[in-house]
């Protein structure tokens, strides 16, 4: 029989090889794209046509970069090339030009659609209660222009998350196993992103657990229906739900936060950490 104190010891021992095995996750290999887009070339006798193909249900904005530096300048006047939902946009380059020495960046969204602020649902399941712990401009991770109007709620791991908002899903990686508390880890999140087009509002669910997607890209959602499962990957402390309201911008992010409405009348502005919202 072992001794109490010999069995506490063995208990202390496998606490703290359970904590550093969670704690010592390596960041992934692997950076996934929340969505995917085509470019195709034909060429004949006189130019090169690059055809570009947006298979999302929102707008895209594409630039094309060139290591050429004259050709680069051409580029530049024209970018960024904003491809309507679901719509293929071709343009044409002198036929000379070396499709090797070719780029593309892309961004989600048209800085031409007019924003509508529309009161949402909470993002998650009728009668549930959920503590804010962290608010708009929160010093943690809620103070750039990406996140500055964020809510983090209290969701544990695989709770269920709603769509706030009828939209498409235009964005998804659920790929990500882990998270952690560095600033390194913030790339490797699992999310979804949901477009309104009456709205021009991107609402984005962060954090969500490995294969947590409960819905594919170019579905429809509506306000209410559950889209994924909430979890611990990128940058946390615990598990939680990010949910974020962004509009589109020309910046490196291609979009920002911006104030938001939960039904009746709760204003982003307003929900103070600490608070439970209950639905």
């Amino acid at each position: 029989m072992l001794h109490y104190k010999s069995i506490l010891k063995i208990c202390l021992l496998f606490n703290l090889a359970a904590l550093v095995g969670c704690s010592s996750a390596k960041l992934p290999k692997v950076h996934y794209k929340q969505y995917s887009y085509d470019t195709i070339y034909t060429l004949d006798d006189f130019d090169l046509s690059v055809l570009l193909k947006n298979p999302l249900e929102c707008p895209l904005r594409v630039w094309v970069q060139s290591s050429d530096v004259i050709l680069n300048a051409e580029l530049s006047a024209m970018n960024p090339i904003t491809v309507p939902a679901l719509t293929d946009t071709t343009f044409i380059l002198p036929k000379d030009t070396d499709i090797k020495k070719l780029s593309y960046a892309s961004r989600l969204g048209s800085t031409t659609q007019p924003i509508i602020n529309k009161p949402m649902e909470l993002p998650y399941k009728f009668g549930k209660k959920y503590k804010v712990i962290q608010g708009n401009n929160g010093n943690y991770t809620h103070n750039s222009d990406w996140s500055a109007y964020a809510i983090d709620f209290n969701l544990k791991e695989r709770d269920t998350v709603c769509a706030a908002i009828n939209g498409f899903v235009v964005g998804i990686v659920d790929a990500y196993k882990h998270g952690g508390k560095g600033k390194e880890w913030k790339p490797y999140a699992n999310f979804i992103t949901i477009y309104n087009k009456e709205t021009g509002i991107f609402t984005q669910y962060v954090h969500l657990a490995y294969k947590g997607s409960l819905v594919q890209q170019g579905d429809y959602v509506v306000a209410g229906q559950p889209i994924a499962l909430s979890g611990n990957t990128g940058q946390t402390t615990e598990p939680h739900l990010h949910f974020n309201c962004l509009i589109t911008e020309h910046s490196e992010n291609g979009l920002k936060s911006v104030p938001f409405i939960f039904k009746p009348n709760k204003a982003s502005e307003n929900i103070k950490e600490g608070i439970f919202l209950s639905k």
